[in-house]
């Protein structure tokens, strides 16, 4: 079975064109329009992939960003951000909350569609890795997103937590 991917976009054209493009490309899709409905959809149907737009009603893209980074159900899930917002600073902050690209409107579906399937490569090859990984006194849970060190719990932020990972 292929990969399911959330388009998160306002623009009812482009979730469209993105929907047909990828089932196009044998991708199951399932499509919102504002921040709050990306954040429930994502927890309950745990989704492959995100396609967030940035500027969305209400909550947007990047404080969906950060929230899903921080949900332990869904911290692993990449994001690729689609947005209009091309300036440097934009896409530095959509990286450092944790997105795994970032795409500029307008954008091309083909390499839109290059770019998802090489992020897909990057995460099956990171679910690689065992469950729990023991290296002396450190211990990574990588199920439960947790990390210890002499039985000790450490709090880590989804990108340190990443970081450790790779």
């Amino acid at each position: 079975m292929k990969e399911k991917i959330l388009i998160v976009d306002d623009e009812k054209d482009i979730v469209k064109m993105l929907d047909y493009n990828l089932k196009k490309e044998g991708f199951r899709t399932i499509s919102c329009y504002d921040g709050e409905d990306a954040v429930d959809i994502a927890v309950r149907e745990r989704p492959n992939i995100v396609i967030l737009d940035l500027m969305l009603p209400g909550m947007d893209g990047l404080e969906v960003c950060k929230i899903l980074k921080k949900e332990t159900k869904t911290s692993a899930m990449p994001i690729i951000m689609l947005t209009a917002k091309s300036q440097e600073a934009d896409k530095v902050i959509g990286l450092e909350l944790g997105a795994d690209d970032y795409i500029t409107k307008p954008f091309s579906p083909r390499e839109l569609i290059a770019r998802v399937k090489a992020v897909l490569r990057r995460t099956v090859e990171k679910e690689k890795l065992p469950e729990i990984l023991k290296i002396g006194d450190l211990m990574i849970d990588f199920s439960r997103i947790s990390v210890c060190v002499k039985d000790k719990r450490i709090e880590l932020t989804a990108k340190e937590f990443e970081l450790l990972k790779t």
